[in-house]
């Protein structure tokens, strides 16, 4: 699992990858009460804003840490908004995207450096 400054995870299998928000922005936000996932066949670069996280505290947009093609999006998320915040970087994925460029996860951190550069904030 690759994670971005921005709070989004990224598993890859192969050339796909789900993406979701992580435990910490999960944590930040408070009680998720809405998802808007984005559209299946969506072309994302990086930095994208490509889907809304809503919580009884306020929204977020959430970034696209890669490039690629939206292949599938979580559709349970509308009637479980709820799933980000039990199990974010499991079931609370937000979208399986096909990467257009494997190269980009080189920028992303792993889960020590994650961990690392949260006790910075």
């Amino acid at each position: 699992m690759k994670f971005t400054k921005d709070h989004e995870w990224v598993e890859v299998t192969g050339n796909e990858a789900f993406v979701g928000i992580t435990a910490y922005a999960a944590e930040a936000l408070g009680d998720v009460v809405f998802v808007e996932v984005p559209d299946v066949g969506k072309t994302l670069k990086k930095g994208d804003s490509f889907a809304v996280v809503e919580s009884v505290k306020a929204a977020s947009d959430v970034y696209a840490p890669v490039s690629g093609e939206v292949i599938e999006a979580n559709t349970d998320l509308s009637g479980a908004p709820e799933t980000i915040n039990a199990v974010p970087e499991a079931g609370g994925w937000i979208a399986k995207i096909k990467l257009s460029d494997v190269a980009e996860l080189d920028a992303l951190m792993d889960r020590a450096a994650y961990e690392d550069y949260l006790s910075t904030l």
